[in-house]
């Protein structure tokens, strides 16, 4: 059975909203014993389901995505496992917004959706149903990319937006999650409460929250693509039971029980 990833480049007007488009195909069944586990990346994300139904467990319980239908889930803490319904080939549209680049397309409670998979026909309404159709009457993953990106950059022209949280996002990434909080209220000159207010209503988590899930992917992809040799731990962690704490919090498990298992599926889509 061959599983692939394959990586779409976004619009040029998208690209500093857009962390990554990918689409999945298997030529058969996924492996049973393949856990299919993703874990937080600090991205909201679209997915749509064009072969076979996928279903997602997060937060305890399991949501199905139908085929054909776009669903949105909101920034995750917490890990997920997503699984094709049936045993047989699957495919998946993935479109993943960066930190600051959601509430730049869609205006949502996005602490309320934190977590969360929601119908994207019941955020949008009949223009979520009128861009499913399109999607479905597509001829192939190419065109049903190029037709999502098209509607991401009509929904962007209507969202202003946010200096001072941008210029945040921005600082947690270029230093990897390890900017403090005090760091960012001395840059902008706002409270921590007040910044936190800001990620809640923007993002969905607070910088501190954002700022442990971009350090803990620093180290995860380390760990699973085999650089973790020559790797410092100690550039993230305080010490290796701050790491531990973070690693159960983010993969449901400790580090050692993670090289155990099959996950041949969450380390592809963590590639890219």
């Amino acid at each position: 059975m061959n599983m692939q990833f394959q990586q779409y480049d976004p619009h040029p007007l998208l690209k500093n909203y857009i962390e990554k488009i990918w689409v999945f195909n298997s030529s058969g069944p996924i492996p049973r014993e393949d856990m299919k586990l993703i874990v937080p990346t600090g991205r909201i994300k679209l997915m749509i389901p064009f072969r076979n139904v996928a279903t997602v467990k997060i937060n305890g319980p399991i949501h199905q995505s139908p085929g054909n239908t776009i669903t949105l889930i909101g920034l995750t803490d917490i890990p997920f496992l997503v699984n094709p319904e049936k045993d047989d080939p699957s495919g998946t549209i993935g479109i993943e917004f960066n930190a600051r680049g959601a509430y730049r397309f869609f205006r949502l409670n996005y602490q309320g959706i934190k977590n969360q998979l929601h119908l994207f026909t019941d955020i949008l309404g009949g223009v979520a149903q009128q861009l499913e159709e399109q999607v479905i009457n597509a001829a192939s993953a190419s065109n049903k990319v190029a037709l999502l990106q098209q509607f991401l950059i009509k929904q962007f022209w209507g969202c202003k937006e946010d200096p001072v949280f941008d210029f945040c996002v921005e600082k947690i990434r270029i230093s990897k999650g390890r900017i403090p909080v005090n760091e960012l209220e001395r840059q902008t000159g706002y409270s921590s409460r007040w910044l936190n207010m800001k990620f809640l209503e923007r993002a969905g988590i607070s910088p501190k929250n954002l700022s442990a899930i971009i350090r803990f992917q620093e180290v995860y992809r380390a760990l699973t693509s085999g650089r973790a040799r020559g790797f410092d731990l100690y550039d993230y962690y305080y010490d290796q039971s701050h790491f531990i704490k973070d690693f159960k919090r983010f993969t449901g498990m400790p580090p050692v029980k993670l090289t155990k298992i099959v996950n041949d599926f969450g380390r592809q889509y963590h590639k890219g």
